[in-house]
Order: structure tokens, then C-alpha cells, then sequence
């Protein structure tokens, strides 16, 4: 497929830089951008031109690399790798692959204490590839997964994007239609607009079109409809976290969607990696939710403003959809079922 020659993020290393495509540009331009500076990158993760819980965790991985390539005395390198991992990630809270990617490379930093620069240098190299390829593995696995829960010609509705532009290749949510569309299943999918920021009509629209699959655009408040004449017979979705109970943050609008499909009596999966589980966090309660800029509502994608000077705005990323309303979990290591927990830590126990 011509949508897999766009690479969400990489590094660059002869140009000393994390190279993204900068998804706020998207669809009109396809533009790459390269950040040198841990500043830049948090920056890229905060204003979302790098989204997606596994990309997020992928770019942070060759950014906190690429930033260290340029330390040269073993006496500042771990100071500095503190000080820059710690930095990026508070670029956004509720994402926990952001914090596992950042663990993961502090860990494999810790196993050479006593090593020289170099050597430091190129296991952080390594390990963030490592961190690139095993997501790419596990979105073909989930992809897998979720493609035998469906059949041929049905209808589907996602939100958000948890597609190529949201991991390293395939996604999550949009795996089993890339599957699907290579094996000739011809389904038919709804993407919801996904206010305020639109991740559904500029990437998920855009994605699924390059791609070739029959793609229909909707607003959020149509969902409802769709799904009442009978054109939706299941709900794709991905997740940034899911608590041990299978209670999962996701893009604001998710939960309503989930309700929605209980009460139709519509299959709603969340598919995501093994790495978005968070088992320390007991239920969704505990999960943080990003609040962000009012402006994102009001004025942001339109020409004037569209509300009042002065509003009050509420402007949560992302809500908990409880596990009660959601039919599966699908990951790399396969499905789970209500009652999620016992699976869960099955699966974090055979790593």
C-alpha cells in the first residue's frame, strides 16, 4: 500500500535528529519535520504533530537516543539522560507508552553502567529500534487477531486514528481493515470526525482512502444514526491505557460510542498492544486525563471564531470507557474476554 511509505517517526543519526511526519499538516501536506532538541520533540508530542499511544512511544525512544548521541563525557551521560527523560515525559500524561518506552531505555542504560560513551550511545541506538520493530510486530499480530472477529463486507466504525499514522506500521483499531482490505474482505468503515481535534476526518479519513478502502466520513453525532439502520456490525477502537480491570482511555467520545453500540447490540473491540496495559492502575478511576487549551474548541480549524469571548470550555483528550461496555480486548498475545484482569496477568507474566 502506497499509506505504508509514510513513516510516522525515525532517526536520523548522520543528521543528528527524530524525523516525524507532522500530523497537524495532514491531509493537505505531507511534511516531515526534524527535531534535534529535546524542547522540539516535547513540543511534536505536546501539540500532537506525533500521536498515537505506541507512536508516542516510539518517537520518544529515538528522540531520547538522538538527544544523547551528542553527550561525550561518561560523567554527564547519565545526568542527562535523567534530566531529558524525565522532560519528555511530562509532554502528556495519560499515554503509557510514552512512560514504558522511557523506562525501557533507562533500563537498558543501567545494564552498562561502568561502559564508555560510545558503547552507551550504541545500546540506546539499539534498543530504540528494538522498541520500533516490536510494535510494528505486534500491530500485525493484533491485526490478525481482530480480523477473526469480523466478515467479509461488514460495516465498521472507528474513532480517532489507531492506524498506520498511530504505531510504526499497520495500527491498532485500523489493523484488521489493512488485513482485511489485502485479503479482499471489502468492508465498509465510518470514521468518526472525532471532535475537537479531527483525528478521524484528517488522518484516519485520509489513511483509509490512501489505502483504497470504502471509507465514509461521519460527524460524532451521527454515530447514533448509522448504527440504527443497521450499517454498523462492529466498533474498531484503540487505547492509550487500560487499567487491570479493562476499563480503557481513549480519544475523547470513545465511551459514547461504546454505550451506543451496547445498546444496538453492536461488537465493541478495543485493540491496542500488551504494552498499554497498565496493571499497577487498579480501575479507570485512577487513570489522569489530559485537559487541554480551550482554544481547541472554539476557534481552532475555523476561519473566525465559533463561541462566545469569555466561555467556559471543558476540553478533556480523552475519557474512560468502562470494561462492562466493551465485548473484547484484542492485543499481539490474542483475545480477551470478560473478566479481563485474570488474562491480563497471564499475559504480563509470559513475556
Amino acid at each position: 500500500m502506497d499509506l505504508f511509505t509514510i513513516v510516522t517517526a525515525r532517526a536520523d543519526y548522520e543528521l543528528g535528529a527524530l524525523v516525524i511526519i507532522d500530523q497537524t499538516q495532514l491531509p493537505e501536506r505531507e511534511v516531515y519535520l526534524a527535531l534535534k532538541t529535546p524542547e522540539e520533540i516535547w513540543e511534536a508530542i505536546y501539540l500532537l504533530k506525533v500521536r498515537g499511544a505506541p507512536a508516542i512511544g516510539v518517537a520518544a525512544a529515538y528522540g531520547i537516543s538522538v538527544c544523547m548521541q551528542k553527550v561525550d563525557e561518561v560523567g554527564d551521560f547519565y545526568r542527562e539522560f535523567a534530566r531529558v527523560k524525565n522532560y519528555l515525559a511530562s509532554s502528556r500524561p495519560t499515554a503509557v507508552n510514552l512512560f514504558t518506552a522511557l523506562e525501557r531505555m533507562e533500563v537498558a542504560l543501567l545494564k552498562c553502567q561502568g561502559a564508555g560513551v560510545e558503547v552507551l550511545k550504541q545500546v540506546l541506538r539499539e534498543e530504540a529500534e528494538a522498541i520500533r520493530k516490536e510494535d510494528a510486530a505486534a500491530c500485525r499480530k493484533i491485526g490478525e487477531h481482530g480480523l477473526s472477529l469480523l466478515k467479509p463486507g461488514m460495516g465498521l466504525l472507528t474513532h480517532c486514528n489507531a492506524g498506520h499514522l498511530a504505531v510504526s506500521e499497520y495500527g491498532t483499531a485500523l489493523a484488521p481493515i489493512y488485513l482485511g482490505q489485502e485479503q479482499g474482505f471489502g468492508f465498509s468503515v465510518f470514521a468518526d470526525e472525532t471532535r475537537p481535534l479531527l483525528q478521524g476526518a484528517r488522518l484516519t479519513a485520509f489513511e483509509l482512502q490512501k489505502a483504497g478502502v470504502d471509507v465514509t466520513l461521519i460527524c460524532d453525532n451521527m454515530a447514533s444514526s448509522v448504527m440504527k439502520q443497521g450499517w454498523v456490525q462492529a466498533v474498531l477502537v484503540g487505547c492509550d491505557r487500560v487499567a487491570a480491570n479493562g476499563d480503557t482511555a481513549n480519544k475523547i467520545g470513545t465511551s459514547g460510542v461504546a454505550v451506543l453500540a451496547k445498546y444496538y447490540g453492536i461488537p465493541f473491540y478495543v485493540l491496542g498492544p500488551t504494552s498499554t496495559i497498565d496493571m499497577d492502575c487498579p480501575t479507570g478511576k485512577e487513570i489522569k486525563i489530559e485537559e487541554r487549551e480551550p482554544a481547541e474548541v472554539t476557534e481552532k480549524w475555523y476561519a473566525r471564531r465559533m463561541a462566545p469571548e469569555g466561555i467556559h470550555v471543558y476540553n478533556p483528550a480523552f475519557d474512560v470507557t468502562p470494561a462492562e461496555v466493551i465485548t473484547a480486548i484484542i492485543t499481539e498475545k490474542g483475545i480477551a474476554y470478560p473478566p479481563f484482569s485474570d488474562t491480563f496477568r497471564g499475559w504480563k507474566e509470559c513475556k
